[in-house]
This record gives structure tokens, sequence and C-alpha cells, in this order.
């Protein structure tokens, strides 16, 4: 056992498919290393397990239903590693707003399960660590689908269709992300059950966008790897006219994107679940995504991100 260890993640993006992965076309989800979580864990001399975080300070056991998910996996990780009885302090330090579709869930476990393999001197493979966060997942998601967990833990895209094992993609492509939280919570639940009344009301219509979104992560996977970023923008926009239409976009995340249209954004759509939650835009230059961080600021969304967009070779 280690005195202080710790283990780390970041959020995680869908670049496009959200809502039309649901009907089995692809999407592409991305890792933002920009966006951290770290957990460490401390040795207790005695045998209490303190959980902190920035929802609850103290025993593990006595800890609000919000972080049922977390305890249940550190039971499973104890029960596994057979430390059932050790003592520790886990601190969680997190950079990712909650319910914002940045897998904040996920990438919380996955930092936990690399701390506590660390501090018991036990070597984690990559397919027993995504096993291990599932545990949390369908706890707190019900039926997760993986991508999240699988970006969470990932250095490269990832191209992802519904009931098949997530693949990294191969990319080469330089530009900037920038990523702003609307403030709104994100409402996935309520936004898949309007695309699901939308396409039992308008049939066609639904399942040409759908469609159509399935050809632009098409798309999209060819922009990645030939280093189209203007194309890349125009279909991100596309993408947004789709979701639209799908009625999961937001007044505000309607303002944010003109905001980085209008200062100099190639491309710009929701992410996620839609109806709130984030907005990414994407730029050639630093200089530009800076600008349009600047912008958000200046209409009043003051949490963005920055992430580049390093090719294979330069990860």
């Amino acid at each position: 056992m280690n005195v202080s260890v710790t283990g780390n993640s970041h959020a995680k993006i869908i670049l496009i498919g959200e809502h039309s992965v649901v009907y089995h076309q692809p999407a592409i989800a991305l890792p933002l290393p920009a966006v951290q979580v770290h957990a460490e864990m401390t040795a207790n001399l005695d045998s209490k397990q303190i959980l902190t975080s920035r929802y609850y300070s103290g025993d593990r056991q006595d800890a609000p239903i919000q972080l049922q998910g977390i305890n249940r996996l550190i039971d499973a990780l104890l029960a596994h590693l057979a430390q059932p009885d050790a003592g520790f302090t886990l601190t969680i330090k997190s950079d990712l707003p909650a319910e914002r579709g940045m897998g904040s869930s996920a990438a919380t476990a996955v930092a936990i399960v690399r701390a506590m393999y660390r501090f018991f001197n036990v070597p984690l493979s990559h397919e027993r660590l995504l096993k291990e966060v599932a545990v949390s997942e369908k706890i707190i998601h019900g039926h997760p689908s993986g991508l999240d967990a699988a970006t969470a833990s990932a250095e490269t895209p990832v191209w992802f269709i519904k009931g098949e094992t997530p693949q990294p993609l191969p990319f080469h492509l330089n530009g900037y992300l920038v990523i702003a939280d609307s403030g709104i919570h994100g409402q996935t639940g309520i936004a898949v059950a309007n695309v699901a009344a939308y396409r039992k009301a308008h049939p066609k219509q639904a399942n040409q966008a759908i469609h159509h979104l399935g050809e632009l992560a098409q798309q999209a996977k060819v922009a990645l790897a030939q280093n189209q970023v203007t194309h890349l923008g125009t279909i991100l926009t596309a993408a947004q006219r789709d979701l639209k239409q799908l009625g999961v976009s937001h007044p505000v995340l309607d303002q944010m994107m003109t905001v980085a249209r209008q200062n100099g954004a190639l491309g710009a759509k929701l992410t996620g679940g839609g109806m709130g939650g984030c907005m990414i835009s994407l730029a050639a230059t630093q200089a530009d995504a800076i600008r349009i961080q600047q912008a958000l600021s200046g209409a009043g969304f003051k949490q963005t991100w920055l992430q580049p967009f390093l090719s294979e070779e330069t990860v």
C-alpha cells in the first residue's frame, strides 16, 4: 500500500452524432485533456474511509445519495482488491461541470479506479478499468453505452456505434476547439423523448435528419484523418441544423453559436444531450480560438475551455 497516490482522467465531448447514435448511426467522441479530474488517495492510520468532494466531506458511508454510484464503485474495488477494511481518504477534485454532457461521472470513476489500483500496487489493464467503471455508470445512468468511460480513458477520438465496441479513430488535424458552458443543466432524458416524439409525429423528416447526421459523422471521420479543418467546421454547423430540427437545441445555445461564428468560428454546434449543457466551436488558429473565448465571456458565458486538436504525430 502506498502512502499517497493520484489517479487522473479528463472530460469528453461528443463531436458529432448525439441523438442519431440512439438510432444506430455512428458518433465521434473526443477526449478533453484540458478539463481534468484528479482522485487522490492517502492512507489513514485507522480504518476510517473518508470521502471528500465538492458535494460532501466525511465518512463515505454517510455520503448523500448523489454519491451512491461512487460508493458502490469503491465497495466493488475494495472487494476485488481484497482490502475491505483499508483506511484512506479519497479526495476528488474535478474541473468538470456536472450535467453538461462532458462525462463527469465516468471521468470521476476512471480517476478513482486508477488511484485505487495504484494505492494497492495492483496492475490495471484498460479492459479491467472499463469493467470497474461500468459499476458506477450502471447505477447513475441505468444502461450506459460505455462511450463516456471509453473516451474519459482515451487519448484519441473514439468512433462509436451502438452495440459495438468503441474504436480509436485515426486522426491528423490541426485546429482548436472552444467549449463553452451555457450555465443550463442539460436535459438528456427530455431531449431523447422529444426526438422520439418528433420521429413519431414526423417520421419522414426525423428519419432524414437522423440519417443525415450519420452521413455527417462519416464525413467528419474523413475530415479528421485528412486535416480538413474548414470542412469539419461546415460539417459541425450542418449537424447543428439537424439537431435543431429534432428539437434538442436551446435559445441560449443558439445565441452562443451566433457569437462564436461572428468571431471567426469555422462551425459550431451543441454537444451532448442538448436543451442546455455545452456548445463547441471550431477555430483554425489559437488566436481565433482566444478571440471566440473572449467574445463568449463578453456575452456573459464565463466558463469556457480551449482544447487544441493535435494530430496523432504530436500527441
